[in-house]
């Protein structure tokens, strides 16, 4: 929940001309056989499914110009980083399966890339979809989203440490080409982490403004992944908490407070090149044009801060819970004054703000969740926390900065992951190709 911190629409491609610019041709023979016989994997993909079907509404009702937004999958960067945020998140993790070799890791990554640059412009996994092949076979796709637009869907993908090494040694090959910063982030003050709820070799974020394209699209890469990759932890968000561009407003939290004020914009050149995309210079030389992303689930209190007086709410946040302004005055754009004892020193936008951080900034695409309610009868609810950095030590240093937040007596944080994001894919390759070079 850190204070820290293109637009181009184009027309649904025919099949064939999507067909035709996907790499490779078409989905591998292990792809189509996951197609067949992985309905039950694809299944796990949308089990946290509560207050979907409100979701589904609420997509709809988004501007005609909004649902028909097309992202390109290919391109320089990856979208869905420093794209205009969408409003619904589906969010998947994957652990390679045991004894998988570097020719299925490879198969894997060119099946997603040809489904995915074809699900980003509205069309079905493959020529055939979901009715057109045969009636005696498992359709190719599962169907939910026939008839709707792309919905701004935009799919990233990103590579975890433990695809380049684990407890069974340098599986595909690639461990010498792993960046050094891509290491498990390190234990922080408030963590309460779900080991089954964290991590992960391989991860799927998929952003749309509607929800179920969101949905679609996870579901059916984890069809694909059937027999290569395993669907370890996935997670629906819904209402984002930042943005990315000028023109849209600034969202809000479950706690009721502006979300992001200071988030780097999309147009934001200068920013998004010193601590977003890494550079020419980084090291390895393969991650150029790419960016790190740490996903963080953060559970919030939210009985318990619904409790708290309001002028104590915007003392913790160190702004006004109505217009966002820092309490040492002005708009919510005015920038923070910390010279005097307006703001406390331990308020979490004295903590975030980069003047108190070298300069430190991050670009967050975060998410509410609500998961229903535990075993208390309390809402199971909170922020679906994702930041994209050049470095994971720009996230590591803001962390732990915010160990004396006043805020983390509202919060815990109970999932976690790093993933290197490589960077886009040329049409006629795939993702991470430049890795396997």
């Amino acid at each position: 929940m850190n204070d820290t911190g293109a637009d181009a629409a184009a027309d649904s491609s025919s099949d064939e001309a999507v067909a035709a610019a996907s790499a490779p041709t078409g989905l591998s023979r292990r792809g189509l056989l996951g197609l067949a016989i992985g309905g039950g994997v694809a299944g796990l993909a949308v089990g946290a499914g509560a207050g979907l079907s409100g979701g589904v509404a609420l997509g709809r009702a988004r501007a005609a110009e909004d649902a028909l937004a097309a992202y390109d999958f290919f391109g320089e960067h990856q979208a869905g980083i420093a794209t205009p945020v969408q409003d619904h998140l589906h969010f998947a993790s994957f652990d390679m399966m045991p004894r998988t070799d570097r020719d299925d890791l490879v198969s894997l990554l060119q099946d997603w890339t040809y489904a995915a640059s074809r699900m980003t412009q509205g069309l079905d996994v493959s020529a055939t979809g979901a009715v057109g092949g045969s009636a005696e076979e498992p359709p190719d796709d599962t169907g939910e989203a026939q008839g709707l637009p792309a919905s701004g869907l935009t799919i990233t993908i990103g590579f975890g440490p433990g695809l380049f090494e684990n407890e069974d040694g340098d599986r595909y090959g690639i461990a010498a080409s792993r960046p050094a910063a891509l290491e498990r982030l390190p234990a922080f003050l408030g963590d309460d982490l779900d080991p089954q709820a964290s991590h992960g070799d391989l991860c799927i974020q998929a952003c749309a403004d509607d929800p179920q394209v969101a949905v679609h699209a996870i579901r059916n890469l984890s069809r694909i992944a059937f027999g290569r990759a395993r669907l370890r932890w996935s997670q629906l968000g819904f209402g984002k908490t930042s943005r990315t561009t000028a023109a849209q407003a600034t969202p809000r939290n479950l706690f009721g407070f502006k979300d992001g004020t200071a988030n780097i914009l999309a147009d934001d050149t200068a920013a998004l090149d010193a601590h977003v995309w890494v550079a020419d210079s980084d090291e390895p030389a393969w991650m150029a044009g790419g960016s790190y992303l740490v996903a963080r689930k953060i559970a919030m209190l939210i009985e318990t801060w619904d409790r708290v007086r309001l002028s104590e709410q915007d003392m913790i946040i160190g702004r006004d819970k109505g217009e966002g302004a820092p309490l040492s005055g002005g708009t919510e754009l005015t920038e923070p004054d910390f010279t005097g004892s307006a703001i406390d020193a331990n308020a979490h936008v004295r903590l975030a703000h980069p003047e108190q951080n070298g300069g430190i900034r991050i670009l967050r695409r975060g998410y509410n969740y609500v998961d229903g309610n535990n075993d208390l009868g309390r809402l199971d609810a909170g922020l679906f926390f994702l930041s994209y950095q050049r470095d994971p030590a720009q996230f590591i240093t803001l962390q732990r900065r915010l160990s004396t937040d006043l805020m983390n007596e509202y919060l815990r944080h109970v999932g976690s992951g790093i993933w290197a994001i490589p960077r886009g894919a040329t049409a006629g390759s795939y993702i991470g190709a430049e890795l396997f070079a």
